[in-house]
């Protein structure tokens, strides 16, 4: 069950359904998206029907919800949501492309990539700071280093950073330089991180594990909205199958099957799906057809000397061919592309 409450709803009014349910012994989750906020209940919902939650102040409406993932599923939200990461739109309407190198490594590198990113019609930067990585010999990342980096590109370029988090105890590090939090797909069921980055009040780009269901997925991202966070956007990156002529299995289905389980937006990530520069352009165009909210995707000024994922990477001519897609494509399915916030002049 859950409490919808009104748009003109209180702090005070919040506290008071909170109150309500506990003292009948249950518990209540508060989660804040844009637009308004829920209270997921948890108990007895026998005696929660004596509370008369739905005659109390600031109330907008009281749901039962049939399925698990109950704050972020379309019976409690029937309407798509539209999640804000520094201004830049993801969600029903839009086309957002999120691009970047997959691990930052120099300055001179991640502002050559941001660079190549803006040229593609990306609105937000995508760079990897801390890289969890199947091998423990390979490169992990610059860590605090990188995030500065990271911080240091947005003031040139404008556009905002969306970065890797992966463990609870970096979660408050990289909110202090990250507009988004990206949870990736061997953390999708950390459950501690995925409480922290619920509690961390940034907006959350959840990956979906590699060998995860997407009811698992859901259920991932509803350990988040229960800790006060509804600012998630799910992201589809392939899956692991028996198919061994791509890196991963792109299950392109989930796109609309999770819109129509969850009022999430929802992307996907071509790179990491092929795994190959030369499939990257058309996972991509299959993606905005199906109707996704947006791709990520990975560019590096010089691939081949690329420490993470080179093989994946984007280059100038790719650049200029996804750009012309992006141009056309998203008016056919009735969408516009987001667009960058302009860089900020100090002086």
């Amino acid at each position: 069950m859950v409490v919808v409450m009104a748009p003109e709803a209180t702090q005070t009014d919040v506290d008071t359904i909170v109150d309500l349910v506990r003292t009948a012994g249950g518990e209540a989750f508060v989660s804040r998206g844009v637009a308004r906020t829920i209270i997921g209940l948890v108990g007895d919902i026998e005696q929660f029907g004596t509370l008369n939650l739905r005659s109390r102040t600031g109330v907008g409406d009281v749901v039962r919800i049939s399925v698990p993932y109950k704050l972020v599923s379309r019976e409690n939200h029937p309407s798509r949501s539209v999640i804000k990461v520094g201004g830049v739109p993801i969600g029903p309407g839009t086309v957002t492309v999120i691009a970047g190198p997959c691990t930052v490594e120099t300055p001179e590198q991640t502002v050559a990539a941001a660079r190549m990113a803006k040229a593609a019609g990306a609105s937000l930067l995508r760079g990897g700071a801390f890289k969890p990585r199947t091998s423990p010999y390979a490169f992990q990342g610059l860590g605090e280093a990188g995030l500065k980096i990271l911080a240091e590109v947005r003031a040139e370029t404008g556009l905002p950073v969306v970065t890797e988090v992966i463990d609870p105890a970096s979660v408050d590090l990289v909110c202090s330089y990250a507009d988004m939090l990206q949870v990736g797909t061997r953390s999708m069921q950390n459950f501690t991180l995925l409480q922290a980055v619920g509690s961390a009040g940034k907006p959350v780009l959840l990956k979906r594990g590699m060998n995860a269901t997407i009811e698992e997925w859901l259920m991932a991202a509803e350990y988040i909205a229960q800790r006060g966070n509804l600012d998630i956007v799910l992201c589809e990156r392939g899956i692991r199958t028996f198919e061994t002529a791509t890196r991963n299995t792109l299950d392109i289905s989930a796109v609309p099957v999770a819109q129509r389980l969850s009022h999430l937006p929802v992307i996907v990530d071509p790179s990491h799906s092929g795994g190959r520069r030369d499939l990257v352009l058309p996972l991509s165009r299959a993606a905005i057809a199906v109707g996704a909210d947006g791709i990520i995707v990975d560019v590096h000024p010089e691939p081949a000397a690329a420490l993470c994922d080179g093989d994946q990477a984007l280059v100038d001519s790719d650049i200029r061919e996804l750009a012309a897609v992006m141009s056309t494509m998203p008016q056919l399915m009735g969408r516009t592309l987001s667009q960058a916030p302009q860089p900020v002049t100090v002086g």
